[in-house]
């Protein structure tokens, strides 16, 4: 499979992003002039060791957390400059996320879980639509405790996509999975990616992962450094574990 052509310009935009956090006298720095673009309808994968700044940039992406120094520009807007009521807004607007463990509520089934955000998003799909897409046609009213580790994932995708966001940020979501339910997973992500054009970054211990991306961006010590088109991509199921 070969990687999708860049065709349009950049969903995201980073310039020159530092993140500094501060203990008293120590100052830990996360990022270290971070430049970066995302394009629309691009899947890429993070990699790097722990620590390396890979999940700092992602939250500032998605504005859960600030610069210290530098920009980020969502298409022309500039949320370096956007105040907090502004940045919430856009979160719930234009962005869906995905982490390692499902945050699902334990006493709503798959369907309802989904509804929670379809009932305060602006131009929604409906539950039953986003578990489809998620490949969970048949288990819409199970509670969380009765599916799988790989099917409560595809929920919180279901979750994450049913507001139609522009981009998915997905930290880490075949972390507590097997191969086989992550395989699932990946395969949930790269079909949303493909069918909705969902800009997607997808942060992996696993370095076979990014083989599915169609850009691979590595960071150390809070620095990129490499970004480069995958020219030969793979289907999730050859994905080695």
């Amino acid at each position: 499979m070969r990687s999708k052509p860049d065709s349009s310009g950049p969903v995201f935009r980073a310039e020159g992003v530092t993140k500094v956090y501060r203990t008293g006298a120590v100052a830990v720095h996360a990022l270290r002039g971070v430049d970066m673009t995302l394009s629309e309808g691009e899947m890429v994968v993070l990699l790097g060791a722990s620590g390396s700044g890979k999940s700092t940039l992602m939250n500032i992406l998605g504005a859960l957390d600030t610069p210290t120094e530098g920009r980020v520009f969502f298409r022309d807007r500039d949320l370096t400059r956007a105040s907090d009521r502004q940045l919430t807004a856009f979160r719930r607007d234009h962005v869906g996320f995905v982490f390692q463990f499902y945050n699902l509520v334990p006493s709503l089934t798959a369907r309802e879980n989904v509804a929670l955000v379809t009932e305060i998003a602006r131009n929604p799909m409906t539950p039953e639509e986003a578990l489809e897409r998620a490949g969970l046609p048949n288990r819409m009213d199970h509670f969380p405790a009765e599916l799988s580790g790989g099917e409560q994932q595809r929920v919180a995708i279901a979750r994450a996509i049913a507001k139609r966001p522009e981009v998915l940020l997905c930290d880490e979501p075949t972390g507590a999975l097997d191969s086989k339910t992550g395989v699932q997973v990946l395969e949930a992500l790269a079909q949303v990616n493909a069918d909705m054009g969902t800009a997607t970054v997808l942060i992996t211990h696993n370095a076979d992962i990014q083989r599915i991306a169609d850009r691979v961006v590595v960071l150390a010590d809070g620095r990129v450094i490499r970004d480069e088109v995958n020219t030969e991509k793979i289907a999730p199921a050859q994905v080695s574990w």
